[in-house]
């Protein structure tokens, strides 16, 4: 990589949180190689200045530093892995950043398959769309100093950088970061349903859970998706399931049970059955309300996260 001139990116994976990444690396001056199988979000992005690929490989071959936003671990598997993958087209001195939540047995095991000459970290993100959009993510990078050195300039028209230790560890931290998101976010709508339940006004009871040690940043972000009742659809239940799952085996390792990590699993899971993968997020908050008849609606301003 030339450190008297921007390097050359690629971008795969043009989703919910990857198409406002891309976009801030162009708007930045980065010359931007991108891909998605969605061909309405490739274009959207090139007519934000990107230059299309042909494919996951051709987007590989011209980037110095490459990064994948995909979904899942199995799409990464299948966009970098094997002879046709994207991880062999990359050329000695290019560093792939994995920005997806992955599992850490996968990102090591492709890892070791890299071109000589090719480096790995794993860069999963926190902040949520609207934190893609302004710039206002959290990176949690994992892998040898130098490179995250390296690639750091780039990471940073992102957010914030935070060099976690070695390969994998930006995913253990990610996950660790949303166990307790997740924990916090299967208890709001429980705090709402006692409250409501027992003839607190849902405003007074958010003002005063702010100004309390009841204060979180689900309080704050995520709970005006409640009262907005569109439940957050720019992430999943599926995706929230997946990465419980994730968060359930470096559990594994610890010895001794999680019961507050079990219970929120089996919250988002009863949330999952009722409403299907693809619903919004906070869905397992609108499970209490249509259980115990109560509606978290509040009059309000709500502007989507992904819209500030």
């Amino acid at each position: 990589m030339n450190d008297e001139r921007l390097p050359s990116i690629g971008f795969v994976g043009l989703g919910n949180m990857g198409a406002p990444m891309c976009r801030r690396l162009v708007s930045a001056g980065y010359t931007v190689t991108a891909f998605d199988i969605d061909q309405a979000a490739l274009a959207e992005i090139v007519s934000a200045g990107a230059v299309a690929a042909k494919s996951a490989v051709d987007c590989a071959s011209r980037a110095e530093v490459f990064l994948t936003s995909l979904p899942r671990p199995d799409h990464v598997q299948s966009v970098m892995a094997g002879p046709d993958g994207a991880l062999g087209a990359l050329q000695a001195g290019s560093v792939w950043v994995d920005l997806t939540t992955n599992r850490i047995e996968l990102v090591a095991k492709l890892a070791a398959t890299a071109p000589n000459g090719v480096a790995v970290v794993d860069s999963p993100v926190t902040g949520a769309v609207d934190g893609a959009r302004n710039g206002k993510l959290t990176l949690f990078v994992g892998g040898d100093g130098e490179v995250v050195a390296r690639v750091t300039p780039v990471l940073a028209h992102l957010g914030l950088v935070i060099h976690c230790g070695g390969l994998g560890t930006g995913n253990v931290v990610k996950l660790v970061t949303n166990q307790l998101w997740f924990i916090a976010a299967a208890s709001i709508g429980e705090g709402f349903a006692v409250g409501l339940a027992n003839g607190v006004e849902l405003g007074t009871l958010w003002h005063a859970i702010k100004e309390s040690v009841g204060d979180s940043f689900v309080v704050r972000h995520d709970a005006p998706s409640i009262f907005a009742g569109h439940y957050d659809p720019s992430f999943s239940l599926g995706l929230c399931m997946k990465d419980l799952g994730l968060i359930g085996e470096l559990g594994e390792n610890v010895g001794a049970s999680l019961p507050m990590t079990a219970a929120a699993t089996a919250t988002f899971g009863l949330a999952c059955e009722r409403y299907g993968a693809d619903a919004a997020e906070l869905h397992v908050a609108r499970r209490i309300e249509d259980d115990a008849g109560l509606s978290m609606r509040l009059d309000g301003d709500w502007t989507p996260p992904w819209e500030q």
